[in-house]
């Protein structure tokens, strides 16, 4: 099942986007000013093209994806689609205007760099979200687990590369992969939800529920991969 969906970018959150900077982003150890955020948030506007592709799946007994070789792997997968029987596998991004842009940005002017590094985090996930959105409507009355992207918990990043084969970013929406499985641009998401005709099962949400909380990388800087989607997925 697949249905044409318009990308969506309503929402651009200035506190959101407060929390990815911090004041790292800042080399005079403050906060920007609201009016300086929103001078960046236009700027960032103009330069945004969101697009996205999904694909729903039923999902096999072994936990393949019906009619793809691909499974995906995990305790914290396994646990998300308990009692579902299908998957969706969605992909978001900006599009390479947003990459160019950093860049640009990041040779004139470091401080504006950052908070538009930190606006284009808050973007996508804004897109992602309101894709989910559209994505319950359409499945209805079926319902939705929470979306969860390779990279994240025990979901292997080295399994990126299937993913987008299966749902053929590169075509769709033009996003490519590094050798090391990170996305061209770097503004994109890929993430899958679980599909089910009965209510998610109750599962412990957060860093304490990940198997590699012991050992995450954002931890050690105070954050979260939920935090931290835009940069890693």
């Amino acid at each position: 099942m697949e249905s044409r969906i318009i990308p969506r970018l309503t929402e651009i959150s200035h506190q959101e986007a407060l929390r990815y900077l911090g004041i790292r982003g800042d080399p005079s150890g403050t906060l920007p000013e609201e009016q300086d955020l929103f001078r960046c948030e236009t700027v960032l506007r103009g330069a945004v093209r969101p697009r996205v592709v999904w694909r729903l799946f039923d999902l096999e007994s072994d936990g393949f994806l019906a009619g793809t070789s691909f499974r995906p792997e995990g305790e914290s997968i396994r646990a998300l689609l308990r009692g579902c029987d299908g998957v969706i596998l969605m992909a978001a991004t900006l599009g390479a205007e947003v990459d160019l842009l950093l860049r640009r940005e990041g040779r004139r002017n470091l401080v504006d760099a950052a908070m538009l590094d930190a606006l284009a985090n808050t973007a996508i996930e804004n897109v992602c979200d309101n894709l989910c959105l559209d994505l319950a409507q359409a499945v209805a009355p079926r319902m939705l687990t929470p979306r969860f992207s390779p990279g994240y918990g025990d979901f292997p990043l080295a399994q990126q590369a299937a993913f987008c084969s299966v749902l053929d970013v590169s075509r769709r929406i033009g996003v490519s992969l590094t050798p090391g499985s990170l996305m061209v641009p770097q503004k994109s998401v890929t993430a899958l939800l679980g599909v089910s005709a009965h209510p998610p099962a109750a599962r412990i949400a957060g860093c304490d529920a990940c198997s590699l909380s012991d050992r995450c990388l954002y931890r050690k800087e105070g954050l979260s991969c939920g935090q931290s989607s835009s940069r890693s997925a």
